[in-house]
């Protein structure tokens, strides 16, 4: 089974566009999976895992676009330019720090202790 270290998705190629202009979002898009070729970040024998890409249509965010999260830390960047999108490749995703200075939103997942409990036992009646 293949490791996978994050999950970028990025909204900049909305149909209804309320974030950013689409061309400046479609040229992100092209930055991010160029980006991510460069950097091998695709690579099923990368040490770290592999990273996905996905883009969405919509984070509902809807302002300061293009939007870009990056999963499992829950990290939302702003106004993802084409220029920024290898600085947040090689600093966030390869190096492990965020650039603080486009951050517009953190919701990382919860840890298991903090996360309502699920169980499969019967509930008393």
């Amino acid at each position: 089974m293949i490791q996978v270290s994050h999950h970028l998705l990025l909204c900049a190629t909305p149909a209804k566009a309320k974030c950013c202009d689409p061309s400046i979002g479609a040229a992100s898009w092209e930055a991010l999976k160029q980006g991510v070729r460069q950097l091998d970040l695709e690579n099923p024998e990368r040490a770290q895992g592999i990273v996905l890409r996905s883009k969405a249509d919509c984070l509902r965010v809807c302002e300061q676009g293009p939007v870009l999260l990056i999963w499992p830390e829950g990290i939302w960047y702003g106004n993802v330019t084409p220029e920024r999108v290898q600085q947040i490749l090689e600093e966030h995703v390869v190096g492990g720090r965020p650039c603080n200075e486009w951050v517009i939103r953190r919701t990382p997942f919860q840890q298991p202790s903090e996360a309502q409990s699920v169980s499969n036992d019967p509930q008393p009646s």
